[in-house]
């Protein structure tokens, strides 16, 4: 017997009750990113290969789903969307008054193994804040992340966002006598010390002249926090949010564009890998540019695997997604026919329903009047209409509240029938 298709390996069918959980999710990305007065942009999914081996770094360059196009171009599926959205701002930032506080919601893909909350496609929400250096635009983004958060129906205590600065690692790697390209590896080591096993890390840190030790001790007992991490953390104090974040120095996030403040967010129980994450990336658009645009900037992405794990395994949060699929029924009122002589007249209803932008739906077929009425309840339903031989008599039934009234068709039927939905 032939083995049907199957979907790839790290992609998803996405059925109707997943593209619902998939709208509740862009729809509160879009409310919040409304509310902290972003606007929307869209980049392509399809991009040259060298927008992401330009900067990127890390892990990612090893993870792209790449290939040669017909007319013999290496281009990549995007990995991210940072990098499309500094080649598109580096073409147009003149033509807007700054700071730019953009974002997009786009599907993205990554070559790695399939694991739970990582897939190798998936939707990402990025929300960017282009044109401003200072810390008071890093901690507006952590502001966003925390009431993003909150909408989706968390709490305090479901989550911490975790909180640090690249620039931390750079002044001690100085002071260790690193070289710049020996800095960047002991990000990659720090960035990884939650996943890789200790010996390895100490094998690595060992390469750089360090030891673990000293990295434990950096992190738990730094001298200095440095100016804008400080500054961060006093704004997020004086917008009462404070309890939501926790400096963690081990932070340092995978991409090697990152320049400064950088941040996770995590759920408290640490049972996924990071929710959502960015941070400030003051060069990206200089070298995408090749120098002609000096741009500072930060932001963060949120993707929808992980975010939809956390929400069904948070009672309140799931609680809250709940409540908004069942409220999205395909049908609000459902004609019954249970005459065929007079579906014209009740296909004249289905149509002014439908003008007046209620869901409406009918059998389009002859059907028993029984079986139009299961239909009815299946599509979830909260009223039918009978259209019988009694017409211009109509009867109207509340599902819900197991009640009927007969009405006329002569009458302001759509009004009345209004009043009740509401």
């Amino acid at each position: 017997m032939a083995k049907g298709f199957q979907t790839l390996t790290g992609f998803r069918d996405f059925r109707p009750e997943d593209c619902a959980v998939r709208n509740y999710l862009f729809e509160i990305f879009r409310e919040v990113a409304r509310r902290y007065g972003f606007v929307e942009y869209e980049t392509p999914i399809l991009e040259s290969t060298d927008l992401y081996l330009k900067k990127s770094g890390g892990e990612l360059s090893s993870q792209l789903f790449r290939f040669e196009d017909q007319g013999g171009r290496d281009v990549t599926l995007r990995p991210e969307v940072t990098a499309s959205l500094g080649r598109l701002v580096t073409a147009c930032q003149r033509d807007y008054p700054k700071p730019l506080r953009w974002f997009e919601i786009g599907q993205c893909f990554r070559y790695e193994k399939p694991q739970k909350g990582r897939t190798r496609e998936f939707y990402q929400f990025n929300v960017d804040l282009l044109g401003e250096s200072c810390a008071a635009a890093d901690a507006e983004l952590v502001a966003l992340s925390i009431d993003l958060m909150r909408e989706l129906g968390f709490e305090e205590g479901d989550f911490v966002i975790r909180l640090s600065d690249r620039a931390y690692w750079q002044n001690f790697g100085e002071a260790k006598g690193l070289s710049e390209e020996q800095t960047a590896e002991l990000l990659q080591i720090v960035d990884k010390l939650e996943r890789e096993k200790p010996e390895r890390t100490e094998e690595k840190l060992s390469a750089l002249g360090l030891t673990s030790a000293e990295i434990k001790e950096a992190i738990e007992n730094p001298a200095s926090l440095g100016e804008n991490l400080e500054s961060v953390i006093s704004e997020m104090e004086a917008r009462g949010m404070k309890d939501f974040i926790e400096v963690d120095l081990s932070i340092v996030r995978g991409l090697a564009y990152y320049t400064g403040v950088v941040f996770e967010v995590f759920d408290a129980k640490k049972s996924l890998r990071a929710v959502a994450g960015g941070g400030r990336y003051d060069t990206l658009i200089t070298a995408l540019s090749d120098g002609k645009v000096d741009l500072p900037a930060a932001g963060f992405a949120i993707g929808d695997v992980v975010i939809r794990h956390l929400i069904e395994e948070t009672p309140h949060a799931n609680e809250q997604l709940q409540a908004y699929l069942s409220a999205q029924a395909p049908t609000e009122v459902y004609v019954v026919l249970a005459d065929e002589e007079q579906r014209s007249n009740a296909l004249a209803l289905v149509t002014e329903l439908r003008e007046m932008a209620i869901a409406t739906n009918f059998s389009l077929t002859p059907t028993k009047v029984a079986k139009q009425f299961k239909q009815a309840e299946q599509m979830g339903a909260d009223f039918t209409i009978v259209v019988g031989s009694e017409y211009p008599e109509l009867t109207l039934k509340n599902l819900r509240e197991r009640t009927e009234e007969t009405i006329s068709a002569d009458q302001d039927v759509l009004q009345a029938l209004i009043e009740k939905i509401a």
